[in-house]
């Protein structure tokens, strides 16, 4: 019941949020342990960026990857990737979450790190 609940608040965000290749949607989705952030460009359908607490350079950083502190490091990294291939301005999908707690620690932190949205 839970999922299928997310699924449909996420249907009902996408029919709405689209990325563009000047502006594209920044997609999150969280498990238990892990977080997951990506930059897509729907137009093409091509992924620009992901980060991720699963990743080599993240994983480094962060012990555990479920909580808001991780979320935090998550959205600053990709905030700084973002920087350095030139995408300032982003579209947010939350991914049917509620916009509180580790998605909201990411948002803040991505905005934080010069994304804007």
């Amino acid at each position: 019941m839970k999922l299928e609940g997310r699924a449909k608040r996420h249907r009902r965000v996408r029919k709405k949020v689209i990325g563009t290749t000047q502006r594209p949607r920044l997609s999150v989705f969280r498990s238990l342990r892990h977080i997951y952030v990506q930059l897509l460009d729907d137009e093409n359908a091509k992924t620009l960026l992901s980060v991720s607490t699963c990743s080599k350079d993240c994983s480094e950083k962060i012990k555990y990857g479920g909580n808001i502190a991780a979320a935090k490091a998550v959205g600053k990294m990709l905030g700084e990737k973002a920087l350095n291939n030139k995408i300032t301005d982003v579209v947010f999908d939350r991914g049917g979450y509620l916009y509180h707690g580790r998605i909201k620690a990411l948002a803040d932190a991505a905005r934080k790190a010069g994304l804007k949205f």
